[in-house]
């Protein structure tokens, strides 16, 4: 694991930083979000599964940060020695089962039963994307599970037809969208070859240090110190329980959090807290 020291502002301690994600953790692509404009023409379209990030390596079932999944045996009987990534999902507006499934260190046959591995790509393959989904969909069939899926995709040619069908899958209970292009090949990092259409923005940060409440909030937490994956920091209050005030994330761990636009400065605009990304443990 990679580490820097630093210093948290408003006077308090000094702790460790950490790198966004372990040295261990898979060298996944990731998305960027969908601007107007874009070139749909280009890309492939799925629906964005409101799941966990799962990695099969040929070998072993791990998470977007790493850590080794605990599924039962027969979860992963008869996956072949290709490298599969997906998001394991337990079925619309079932996050939380899909969540506390995964990070079971005893895995839970009957959870497990409920969860399907939903499969978007083959990073070793070394094609396009038009190239990897032909192969991916023959793949799939080939394991003939049915937990374990291909992702359906499709092309759309206009921003107006794009927002249509999202709203539908919205109001269907999904999450959102995916676009994948379909030159591109497999690389990991952020950038415009995969990109994220939903009806609002999102992130991770990691937490810092709990702020104290004042008010109504005095005695518990009042806000959180975050910091993007940039290294920038922000204070976190809004969207919080009372009892996740009384019981706040630990420090360490990543957390969701909506927001609508940034400041010039790259920091969010009216962010609120949604949930602890527990696929995306403390180290």
């Amino acid at each position: 694991m990679r580490r820097r020291s630093c210093l948290l502002w408003l006077g308090l301690p000094a702790l460790p930083c950490f790198s966004v994600l372990a040295a261990d953790a898979p060298a996944l692509l990731l998305a960027n979000v969908y601007r107007p404009g874009m070139p749909l023409a280009d890309y492939w379209v799925s629906e964005k599964f409101d799941g966990v990030r799962g990695f099969w390596d040929g070998h072993t079932l791990r998470t977007r940060g790493g850590e080794t999944v605990a599924a039962p045996a027969w979860f992963t009987a008869g996956w072949p020695a290709v490298a599969m990534d997906g998001e394991l999902w337990a079925g619309r507006n079932r996050f939380t089962h899909a969540q506390s499934t995964v990070r079971q260190q005893q895995p839970d046959d009957a959870a497990w039963r409920a969860m399907r591995f939903m499969v978007f790509d083959l990073p070793k393959h070394e094609g396009t994307f038009d190239e990897r989904l032909p192969a991916l969909q023959a793949l799939v069939e080939r394991i003939g599970q049915p937990r374990v899926q291909a992702v359906a995709q499709k092309r759309i040619a206009t921003d107006e037809a794009l927002q249509a069908l999202l709203q539908r899958t919205v109001r269907g209970g999904g999450e959102g969208l995916m676009l994948h292009r379909g030159s591109s090949r497999y690389q990991s990092g952020r950038s415009d070859d995969l990109v994220k259409v939903k009806t609002h923005e999102d992130a991770e940060a990691r937490v810092i240090a709990h702020l104290p409440g004042k008010g109504r909030h005095a005695g518990r937490m009042g806000a959180m110190l975050v910091e993007m994956p940039s290294g920038q920091r922000f204070r976190l209050g809004a969207g919080f329980t009372d009892a996740q005030r009384e019981a706040p994330p630990p420090i360490g761990s990543w957390v969701t959090y909506r927001f609508r636009g940034t400041h010039d400065g790259g920091l969010p605009r009216f962010a609120s807290f949604l949930r602890v990304r527990e696929d995306m443990p403390p180290r």
